[in-house]
Order: C-alpha cells, then sequence, then structure tokens
C-alpha cells in the first residue's frame, strides 16, 4: 500500500519553538515601551548611539533589542539604523493618537500574567488559581489599572457601539453602562445623543477614573455614579438602553442569564441591551483573538469564557430578550450583542 502523501508539506519542528519561545516577543516589547524606545525611534535619527543615549540603555542592548524587533516586523532597519514600520507609527510610539502603548501596563501586569505559570494545574481544575473570584473579585485593583491604561484599545469600539444603540434616535434617553470602567461607551452615546444621561456603573475608584474621561469628552454634567457590584447594587431606572462591556465573559451561562434578567427587569419596554464581546465562532477556534480569548478566562477566572454568538442569543432569551443579533465590529476582535426587552 502506498503511503499517503503529507498534503501541507515537509515536517517542520519550527512551530513547537515558536510557542516554547514566544514569551521572548512579549518581553521584548514591554521592555521596548518601558525604554521609550518607540518615541526615540520617531524622533530620529534611528542610529543604535543615539538611541541608547535617548533610552538610557547599552548600545549592545538597543542594537540587539532592535534586531529582535526589526526580526519580527515590529521596526524596520536600513544599513545600521532603525525606523518605525507603519504599525509601530500607528499604535507604538506615544506621540501617535492611537498609540497602544499604554496597553502594556495592564496585559503585562504580574497578577495577569502569574496564572500562565500554572497552566498544568488551571487545565486540571478547571479554574484560575488567583484566590476568591480571581480577576473578577470584589474591588480588585488591577480594574483601575485598566480603566486607565485600555482606553485606547476600546476607544476605536465606542463609536460604532454608540451608533448600534441609538439607531440615529435623539431625544431624552438614559443609558446604564455596567462595568463602565473608563467610561468610554456611554460617554461615546452622550457625545452621540446630547440629550442622553449616562449612569455608570463600577466600583468607586474606577468610576473615578470615567468621571474624568466624561469631564474631557464634556459630558460630567451629564454623567452619574453609581458605585458598586452590577450583582448587588439597585439599578434604578427604567433605563432605555444598558451597555454590558467585556463583562459577560467573566461568568458562567447561570450566572450571566441571572444578571441579563436583573437588566431586562431595569429597561422600558422596547428597551435594548447592547453586550461588547469577543465572539468566535460556532467552532471556537477562529477568528484567532476571540477563540484564544477563551485561554484568558480560563487562566484568571473560575468560570469566564469566549461564548459563541448561539450561546450569548441563549443567554439573552432566557433572560426575556427578543430580536437577538450580532454585529461583528469591522476592523476589530469584538462583536455588539443586542436584545429587546
Amino acid at each position: 500500500m502506498q503511503a499517503q502523501q503529507n498534503v501541507e508539506g515537509p515536517l517542520n519542528p519550527g512551530l513547537v519553538f515558536e510557542m516554547l519561545q514566544a514569551h521572548q516577543r512579549t518581553a521584548a516589547l514591554k521592555a521596548a515601551i518601558e525604554l521609550d524606545l518607540f518615541r526615540a525611534i520617531g524622533e530620529g535619527p534611528g542610529d543604535v548611539a543615539s538611541l541608547a543615549k535617548k533610552c538610557s540603555a547599552s548600545e549592545r542592548g538597543i542594537r540587539i533589542l532592535c534586531d529582535f524587533l526589526a526580526m519580527n516586523g515590529v521596526l524596520i532597519k536600513e544599513g545600521t539604523s532603525y525606523r518605525h514600520s507603519p504599525s509601530s507609527a500607528a499604535f507604538l510610539d506615544p506621540r501617535s493618537p492611537a498609540s497602544l502603548a499604554s496597553v502594556a501596563q495592564f496585559l503585562g501586569n504580574p497578577a495577569m500574567r502569574e496564572p500562565y505559570d500554572h497552566l498544568t494545574e488551571i487545565v486540571r481544575s478547571g479554574r484560575t488559581i488567583l484566590p476568591g473570584e480571581g480577576s473578577v473579585e470584589p474591588e480588585n485593583p488591577v480594574w483601575v489599572q485598566f480603566a486607565q491604561t485600555m482606553a485606547p484599545m476600546m476607544a476605536p469600539m465606542a463609536a460604532p457601539l454608540g451608533a448600534l444603540v441609538l439607531e440615529g434616535k435623539a431625544g431624552p434617553m438614559r443609558v446604564l453602562d455596567i462595568a463602565a470602567g473608563h467610561g468610554l461607551f456611554g460617554i461615546e452615546i452622550a457625545k452621540q445623543n446630547p440629550q442622553a444621561r449616562i449612569t455608570g456603573l463600577d466600583w468607586a475608584p474606577v468610576l473615578h477614573v470615567a468621571l474624568d474621561n466624561a469631564r474631557k469628552a464634556g459630558v460630567h454634567d451629564r454623567y452619574e455614579m453609581l458605585p458598586g457590584s452590577a450583582f448587588e447594587v439597585d439599578f434604578g431606572g427604567p433605563y432605555d438602553a444598558v451597555l454590558l462591556t467585556n463583562f459577560l465573559h467573566h461568568f458562567d451561562h447561570a450566572t450571566n442569564v441571572s444578571l441579563l434578567k436583573k437588566v431586562h427587569s431595569a429597561l422600558r419596554p422596547g428597551g435594548c441591551a447592547a453586550t461588547l464581546e469577543f465572539v468566535p465562532d460556532e467552532n471556537r477556534i477562529s477568528p484567532p483573538m476571540p477563540a484564544g480569548f477563551a485561554l484568558t478566562m480560563l487562566a484568571s477566572t473560575p468560570s469566564g469564557d469566549a461564548y459563541p454568538l448561539s450561546e450569548l442569543t441563549a443567554m439573552y432569551h432566557e433572560a426575556g430578550f427578543r430580536d437577538v443579533t450580532g454585529h461583528p465590529i469591522p476592523n476589530s476582535p469584538h462583536t455588539v450583542v443586542k436584545g429587546t426587552a
């Protein structure tokens, strides 16, 4: 019998080594951000000596770090000098309005990274090794850092979500923003509708970050703070819309249905609940970023997950919502899931 032809090409162990050494790329990018290397690259001239001086680092260290970043497509090397790639100019130079450099502070937080050193144990037990409720332990200070540093990553999603919630409607309305964090999503609705009043719900120290952002956006006079746990505090209402942004993935199906029932009760008839989530395809292995987010939830929570649209839809229906629809945001790993009360 003829051996089956390997249609994928010759075997190559490169994938194994790439995954085992992936931590090097994380460390290199984090070091470059902490050294303010990308600002120095943008200011030029980009030779090793000038970069080392600007970054208060050794020439040997800067040369090897820049070569590694160039090798991975982050920078461009020309002769013995380095310059920005289009991506590093847009997303890593802190002078760029689209810079994501601050995101490294939250994603590189030891509390977020530590569980991966114990992933074998986590897989065996099916839950995080972090104490209590993991990353969603009440009043976890990590969420203040999230609110302060992750806004650049979330900002591009705010306008599309606001448009989906408003659907061109104007006039007086009340919006509850659950797990408001930086507050950008509620703030965006207040910017798009000058008669919208926003209530941000989160832990008190986090809400002060949101209120400061509302002040910068000129909508603080229409922004109220409701401190506490979404599972315990009285929502008040009725509201025309409730936002649940990057929140449901922290909890299991039953917990989410219970929360969505509480949301449903706080809405006017015909009001909408809008959830922003990492939503993988039904096969749970694509697209890579939404699907891979399930591992983040395994590592950091007792029961969270990245839910396909069918599961989120089922949660909404069990909570009494109708007309549940999913709206992927272009050029983003996120999807807005809407349901009508």
